[in-house]
């Protein structure tokens, strides 16, 4: 919801959910992509296995449900509840093993 220009709003209950073209079998609920930010949630449902993921920018997760082990290239391995936050680099490719039901609130900037 944009109640004015530039200002956005929205509830980590929303219904308004799409499938994340970016990462198969999940879903997205954007909050605002200008400006150089993206930013939004993303939730999991079901997992047929890890997800491969590499961001184009920094991308910062806050955790709101479910757990993840994040796996980054060259090594590093984070685990994550809820709670818990995480800044991944850009252009580093990572493997996420999730817990589901999964919901992470993200920043890409």
């Amino acid at each position: 919801m944009q109640p004015a220009p530039g200002l956005y709003a929205s509830s980590a209950s929303t219904a308004d959910w799409q499938p994340d073209p970016d990462v198969e079998g999940t879903e997205m609920h954007e909050l605002v992509h200008e400006d150089g930010v993206w930013a939004g949630m993303t939730r999991i449902l079901a997992v047929d296995g890890p997800l491969d993921w590499t961001p184009e920018q920094r991308e910062t997760i806050y955790v709101i449900e479910g757990s993840v082990r994040i796996e980054s290239e060259g090594g590093a391995v984070v685990e994550l509840g809820p709670g818990d936050i995480a800044s991944l680099p850009a252009g580093v490719a990572t493997t996420w093993h999730v817990s589901v039901p999964f919901k992470e609130f993200w920043v890409i900037a």
